[in-house]
């Protein structure tokens, strides 16, 4: 496999260039969830030019190329190409200056701020390898250009198109994703990698008044204050401390002036889990809580709880996952290992799932090596390297591409020509 691997990427000096240049045209040009027209078309028209057989337009914007070389393993290799309403600040000399009219009407900046023009720009590398180096291995090669992760609605909404029956089933299915960690590494992790997430709209109904006047009103702005206070309690006093799990409340959304007291409040909130024991455990907390503040603010009507946005956990299967592992040891030595739990969220699980697949994702690093390594010194990573979603958010090229080129061709050829 190793002397397979290196046939293959023995042409990625060559197309190093290109691939620079679809990089940065795509980090340009980002594209909302859903709205991916641009990327997508991108993606078919050079996968035709490679000799893919392409399918566009599934759920929405998704497209897949596959390449049939002969008998042997089905191999898919998924990138999602949404972007974010994130006005950048890099100062890249290619930086995006996009915007867009949001749903609300009101213009939106958009930014590639978790760095999914290099997931497109990595598989487009690897399906063009693994076309020019065809007596290298055998089988078949799917790429997979997945919309709208970041909503969480792409995957399902690519199965919804008919994804099952345009591709076919593969026997694996391969995701990565850059995250802040020195470019040039390469992180697997058998079992729960990313965690579940769950968005929540909780209302809380009070009833309004002057404010001048607090004993004529149920204040809903105090009730919603102790309900984000109590919620803390819920992975400090009801988890143990070894469960790890995310409760954060994002807004808040309550009154119109100064001296008014609201009837309602508008609480957002997102949680993170790894497990349906500790999902089941924190939901049914949040929903105890709020209700018991309502009735002890004497509220004129039970809250309302609304699941807004729901992400599966990503739980690796240990037999592809290792032998990815295996084959990263071998080809990438020192810059190969375990990966640390994430609590980030994907969506991509529902794909194999779909077609009764195992899978596995691992992660890539995209930072400045000397700047990592000068921040680890300092005790200040946390502080001092952007992550995703931030608007300072911006891989370095190389070896950020070469790395995820690499690894989704060393991976897809743990199985094809074997």
């Amino acid at each position: 496999m190793t002397h397979r691997a290196h046939t293959v990427l023995a042409g990625l000096d060559r197309i190093g260039s290109d691939l620079e240049g679809i990089y940065k045209d795509l980090h340009r040009h980002p594209e909302l969830g859903l709205r991916e027209h641009r990327t997508a078309k991108k993606a078919a028209d050079v996968l035709r030019n490679f000799g893919y057989e392409v399918t566009e337009g599934i759920g929405g914007t998704g497209v897949i190329g596959t390449l049939v070389n002969g008998e042997g393993p089905v191999v898919m290799a998924r990138a999602d190409m949404d972007a974010l309403p994130v006005r950048e600040q890099t100062g890249l000399p290619y930086a995006s200056t996009a915007t867009v009219t949001g749903d609300d009407g009101t213009e939106q900046p958009v930014m590639h701020a978790c760095g999914h023009d290099v997931h497109v720009t990595c598989l487009i590398g690897c399906a063009r390898l693994m076309a020019r180096a065809k007596d290298a291995w055998r089988g078949t090669f799917v790429a997979l250009f997945q919309p709208s992760e970041e909503n969480g609605d792409g995957a399902e909404a690519m199965i919804d198109g008919g994804l099952t029956s345009k591709a076919p089933r593969p026997d694996v299915v391969l995701a990565q994703h850059v995250l802040p960690y020195p470019a040039g590494y390469v992180g697997t992790r058998s079992g729960s990698f990313l965690s579940a997430a769950d968005s929540l709209r909780i209302t809380v109904y009070g009833r309004g008044a002057h404010g001048s006047m607090p004993q004529a009103a149920i204040d809903p702005v105090v009730m919603a204050a102790m309900i984000v206070v109590r919620l803390q309690t819920i992975v400090s006093r009801e988890l143990a401390a070894t469960t790890p799990a995310v409760v954060t409340v994002g807004s808040i959304h309550a009154g119109t002036g100064p001296n008014v007291i609201p009837d309602r409040a508008v609480i957002q909130l997102n949680v993170r889990t790894y497990d349906e024991a500790s999902r089941t455990h924190v939901l049914n907390a949040i929903e105890r809580i709020v209700e018991a503040e309502s009735q002890a603010s004497r509220s004129p009507r039970p809250p309302e709880i609304e699941k807004t946005v729901t992400f599966p956990p990503t739980v690796n299967d240990e037999a592809p996952t290792r032998r990815v592992a295996e084959a990263f040891a071998a080809h990438f030595g020192d810059a190969a290992h375990t990966i640390d739990l994430q609590t980030a969220s994907e969506d991509m699980s529902e794909i194999p799932k779909a077609f009764g697949a195992p899978f596995t994702y691992w992660g890539i690093g995209g930072i400045d090596p000397g700047l990592y390594a000068e921040a680890a010194r300092n005790g200040t990573v946390a502080q001092d390297i952007p992550v995703n979603h931030s608007p300072a958010f911006a891989p370095v090229v190389q070896p950020t591409l070469n790395t995820g080129v690499g690894a989704l061709t060393v991976a897809a050829l743990a199985w094809l020509g074997r």
